[in-house]
């Protein structure tokens, strides 16, 4: 047996060397010739060759239409992202008329200071009516003086500019509907400054008031972000706007702006849903030890009395409200979400 291997294991080294002679050749033959087998060279060529293909005259002017109306609409959108950074710097200086203006507000600035100083004198004299104190009053009738006055301002127009946004949808789709009956761009307007709701309505009426002193159309919408100044009224202007320097379906682009803004208020109200939670946490949080103060003066006034009637007590109330209002303003700032 073992001379009948030896005279084997020549033979067997020889094929097992034969055999992988031959899979490196097919190996390498494989590789050279498989794009050409596989058509990957002849689509290549293929794709190479209608590339190079000589265009016609009316694909070149095609091609150049096309490439010029992108250059002006990235113009026209980098002009407009210009003015929007200019009207962001502007709006946070916003002047107490302006912002009484945005709320819906008929008022002049001494209609103003009255309404604050009937403010200051019914917070100071409910302030000597329920504590006594001569500083808790002050406090109360600096608040109705500086502080009242100003959040019932910020307060209408916040309302306001949410009555704009549930309504504005429904406003540029009627200027589509409008579009696509056939009707100018200017009466599609007059037509929403009529049937729409307030205050829709009067922002409206201003822009074809402003378009009758003789102001372009496109000049008269784009007023309306300072007015009210949320996004929407912005892209509203910009669609505008566009359509009025380079031209395009102006249906199909407000058709299209209609469904963002619908989205962008889906969003919001889901957001506002999603937050709610947290926001019932916040107040409850809030609200704890002024329960739990009005529970301890119930139960033990002489107890409690000690933090209003001595000077240590009033520094504690003092620091625990200071402390009290940057944590509102912490959890405020963290159920804020802006989008």
């Amino acid at each position: 047996m073992s001379a009948l291997a030896e005279l084997l294991t020549p033979q067997i080294t020889g094929l097992a060397v034969a055999v992988l002679v031959m899979l490196a050749v097919g190996g390498v033959i494989f590789s050279l010739f498989q794009p050409a087998l596989s058509g990957t060279k002849r689509r290549d060529q293929r794709m190479l060759a209608v590339s190079a293909r000589p265009q016609s005259e009316t694909q070149r002017k095609v091609l150049r239409d096309t490439d010029r109306r992108k250059k002006s609409i990235q113009d026209q959108l980098k002009d407009f992202e210009d003015r929007q950074k200019a009207k962001q710097d502007k709006q946070l200086k916003v002047s107490l008329k302006t912002r009484m203006e945005q709320a819906g507000l008929n008022w002049e600035m001494k209609h103003f200071i009255i309404f604050s100083i009937i403010c200051c004198v019914i917070f100071l004299v409910v302030g000597l009516l329920v504590s006594g104190n001569l500083w808790i009053s002050l406090a109360l009738g600096f608040a109705g003086l500086f502080g009242m006055p100003r959040w019932y301002v910020g307060s209408k127009r916040k309302r306001r500019f949410n009555a704009f946004l549930d309504e504005l949808p429904n406003g540029v789709d009627i200027i589509v509907r409008g579009v696509k009956a056939g009707l100018p761009l200017g009466d599609c307007i007059k037509v929403v400054a009529r049937e729409a709701r307030e205050p829709v309505a009067t922002e409206f009426r201003k822009i074809t008031e402003t378009q009758i002193m003789g102001v372009s159309l496109a000049e008269a919408v784009a007023k309306l972000p300072d007015r009210v100044p949320v996004a929407e009224a912005n892209f509203f202007a910009i669609v505008i706007a566009i359509q009025q320097r380079a031209g395009g379906g102006l249906a199909e682009a407000l058709g299209n702006l209609s469904k963002v803004l619908r989205g962008r208020k889906a969003m919001k109200r889901k957001i506002t849903a999603l937050s709610s939670e947290a926001k019932a946490s916040a107040g409850i949080i809030g609200a704890m030890p002024f329960g739990v103060g009005g529970i301890m003066f119930l139960v033990a006034p002489n107890y409690i009395m000690l933090l209003f009637t001595t000077t240590s007590g009033n520094i504690i109330i003092a620091g625990g409200l200071f402390w009290m209002f940057i944590g509102v303003m912490v959890m405020r700032q963290m159920i804020n979400f802006d989008f």
